[in-house]
């Protein structure tokens, strides 16, 4: 017998004193990027990567992500900024993209590669565990916000929106399904599966060339986002607008399918072609 459970958002708020607010996002953030620092520094070190390289990335990879993820999405939702520019810098009022986090993030590493004179993928081997495990955290945010939901729904595992957060369009409905928690259960097999072959890479189990692992963190990742994408109801639309992005194209599966090809071409540089990744990390002879 299958007993119904119903999930419901507390709210945002996790406590506030006086002018002092903490909200849940922010802690959840907060917890991943502790756990995220405190993993990449140990992954880190098994791989003999200079002691304190994490340390001294982590504040750029933090500011560049959140520059990166709020400027994406206020690119693709400029009708809603265009005649209100200090709202795009109203960050916590909502509105981030983990694509855009990627490749600011992904900025930040090569740069900081580049001053510190390390290999970017050695690097990015060691970073896309915390990264996949903090956007496992991270999607909590979404329940807390009861935002980034999905159609609607009576499964049983169904999450109850109220009335002020639902779509016009969908005034009517209670009931839709958690995207958020579809994505943190697959992002936590992603982990799952990244940990355990980065075990078996330095244990000599498998064959784990430099810049295979943050390969196969985009195509893991890319696939779930794929058909999660396509259940919500608040995508960045090109050429359409939400909820269907009827006549245009969601920006999150075109991403992704973007991200499939690209890591399905290095696997296949690295094992099929059993060549070495372009290092865009590494300055070549003759560059200053």
């Amino acid at each position: 017998m299958i007993i119904p459970a119903v999930f419901t958002s507390p709210g945002p708020v996790l406590f506030q004193l006086g002018p002092i607010t903490l909200r849940w996002y922010g802690l959840l953030i907060a917890l991943a990027v502790l756990i995220g620092l405190n993993l990449s520094s140990w992954l880190a070190k098994q791989r003999n990567l200079e002691s304190g390289l994490i340390s001294d990335l982590l504040p750029i990879l933090v500011l560049a992500a959140i520059i990166g993820a709020r400027l994406y999405y206020v690119a693709f939702e400029w009708r809603s900024y265009q005649h209100s520019w200090w709202d795009v810098f109203a960050i916590w009022q909502g509105g981030i993209a983990i694509h855009g986090a990627l490749i600011g993030g992904t900025i930040s590493v090569v740069l900081f590669c580049r001053w510190r004179r390390v290999s970017f993928w050695d690097l990015l081997d060691v970073l896309v565990p915390s990264v996949i495990l903090g956007q496992t955290i991270g999607r909590w945010g979404n329940f807390f916000n009861s935002e980034a939901f999905g159609i609607p729904t009576q499964l049983p595992w169904k999450l109850f929106i109220p009335d002020s957060s639902r779509p016009s369009i969908f005034a009517e409905s209670e009931f839709f399904h958690p995207t958020f928690l579809y994505e943190s259960i697959w992002n936590l097999a992603v982990f799952i599966l990244l940990i355990t072959l980065f075990q078996w890479g330095r244990s000599g189990r498998i064959s784990l060339p430099s810049g295979a692992l943050s390969c196969l963190y985009l195509l893991c990742y890319s696939l779930g986002r794929v058909w999660i994408e396509g259940l919500r109801i608040d995508p960045l639309c090109l050429g359409g607008v939400p909820p269907f992005c009827d006549g245009g194209l969601r920006i999150a599966q075109l991403m992704s399918l973007s991200l499939l090809l690209l890591a399905g071409f290095g696997l296949f540089w690295l094992y099929g072609k059993r060549k070495s990744l372009p290092d865009p990390g590494l300055r070549t002879p003759g560059t200053s």
